[in-house]
């Protein structure tokens, strides 16, 4: 069993209502990318297997970080779809989509929560499945040789801290909240299962000149 290192995308379009016109990085985002490539190649990080989701902020981000090659694209590493879960809880159950940031603190696990018990109709797809695929995709991922990289978004990645925390959903909507745009998160593999040994890393950004790029949204 191979160690995962888990990495948020960059700064997408902030100012997006939906998911397509959210899905792709500002130019922000491109940067923030691009300097943790150079970290990783400073710091000779070996990772021989490099994972993305499929959306355009997943792909992009990558390629910033100056991977355009040997690039494994799988489709169960993608986000879930928050925007339109948050439009169907508000036209379902009439809560509004908060416009500020302290809002989805009681936001995000009402809408997990709704989500999780059924209670959202005709959602993209069930949390179960969710669940499910987020389990298989690194179950699958740490059974290859060598420590892998994962580019993909805050909701998987809090899924995953869920998974291997046993995280109820409150917590898992704060873990959420909290994933910085290009942060790291390690799962590493103590006894026959992935444990968690780093979060919310930036050490990319931590220069005093660049902390105006540790960004949440």
């Amino acid at each position: 069993m191979s160690h995962i290192t888990l990495i948020r995308h960059g700064q997408a379009n902030t100012g997006a209502r939906d998911e397509k016109s959210y899905d792709r990085l500002s130019p922000l985002g491109h940067q923030q990318a691009a300097w943790l490539g150079d970290h990783l190649r400073a710091s000779r990080a070996h990772h021989p297997r490099i994972f993305c989701g499929t959306l355009t902020r997943h792909i992009e981000t990558a390629q910033s970080m100056g991977f355009s090659e040997g690039i494994t694209q799988d489709a169960r590493l993608n986000e879930l779809e928050y925007f339109t879960l948050a439009s169907l809880f508000e036209a379902q159950h009439g809560v509004s989509v908060p416009t500020e940031r302290e809002s989805f603190v009681v936001h995000l696990p009402e809408v997990f929560t709704a989500w999780k018990d059924g209670k959202i109709q005709s959602a993209p797809e069930s949390f179960a499945n969710f669940e499910d695929r987020v389990m298989s995709a690194l179950h699958d991922i740490s059974q290859g040789d060598g420590p892998a990289l994962v580019v993909t978004s805050g909701g998987l990645i809090a899924m995953a801290m869920r998974q291997v925390m046993g995280l109820e959903i409150a917590a898992m909507a704060r873990v959420a909240l909290a994933i910085m745009n290009t942060s790291m998160h390690r799962l590493f593999p103590i006894g026959n299962q992935l444990s968690p040994v780093l979060f919310n890393a930036v050490p990319h950004l931590e220069h005093p000149e660049r902390h105006y790029a540790q960004t949440h949204l």
